[in-house]
């Protein structure tokens, strides 16, 4: 496997460095036992948003120079996606002012539409009639971001595409609760569903790989049998 991206590397160190990736034993929503457990909610230190708003800017830089994403907005669906979409975007602005700095707008939604002052669901830049980017932290089931499409394709908006923080690369669970059937990700079933390119700053293959000298060699063992047994058919 090829050596990770420095922005990669840098967002992996700090994510440890700051025990938002966790090593142990963490029972997760499908209550499969997992070996690792990723928070984007505890990069709330001004250094670790820093380098958070740093890793979604290149992944973002990354894929709209390569022409898989064209977008106008970062949209980040509430609560969690607020804060990254506004570090996002004023990272963006930094990063490469001449293509992002006068031209990329960022919007939320409420949970609920507000009734007087302004009203409405959207806070920020209009959606109607522009291409937008959703920046959120995982894909757990897929649910969240059904809403955030809808809600966007409400307003009028074109959905670009989709990045997060990390891609577990995790099987659904089966409906009959057999886990060693093959199924897809909750990140395949969104592409297959909708058509879009989704994007991840770290997949569960980064961190196997860039945790090496990081985490103790019964931590990488433990993570690589957990993905090999859930790991997705996509």
């Amino acid at each position: 496997m090829a050596p990770l991206a420095s922005y990669k590397a840098d967002f992996l160190r700090a994510a440890i460095a700051g025990n938002i990736l966790k090593f142990g034993s963490f029972e997760l929503k499908s209550k499969r036992i997992s070996p690792y457990f990723f928070n984007a909610g505890d990069f709330y230190r001004a250094d670790l948003l820093e380098a958070l708003a740093t890793a979604y800017a290149h992944a973002i830089i990354e894929a709209h120079r390569s022409g898989a994403i064209q977008f106008d907005i970062v949209f980040g669906p509430a609560y969690k996606g607020i804060p990254l979409a506004t570090a996002a975007t004023i990272r963006l602005g930094q990063l490469d002012p001449a293509t992002y700095g006068h031209t990329t707008c960022y919007s939320f939604d409420r949970k609920e539409a507000k009734d007087h002052g302004e009203g409405g669901n959207i806070v920020g830049a209009p959606l109607k009639g522009k291409r937008v980017l959703i920046v959120d932290d995982v894909i757990t089931a897929g649910t969240a971001k059904r809403e955030a499409i809808a809600k966007i394709e409400k307003e009028g908006g074109i959905v670009a595409g989709i990045v997060v923080a990390l891609d577990r690369m995790e099987k659904l669970p089966s409906p009959d609760g057999d886990d060693s059937k093959p199924m897809p990700s909750a990140i395949g079933e969104l592409r297959k569903e909708y058509g879009l390119p989704i994007f991840a700053i770290l997949t569960l293959d980064d961190i196997i790989e860039g945790i090496k000298g990081l985490a103790s060699e019964e931590d990488i063992r433990r993570t690589e049998e957990y993905r090999a047994k859930y790991k997705a058919t996509d």
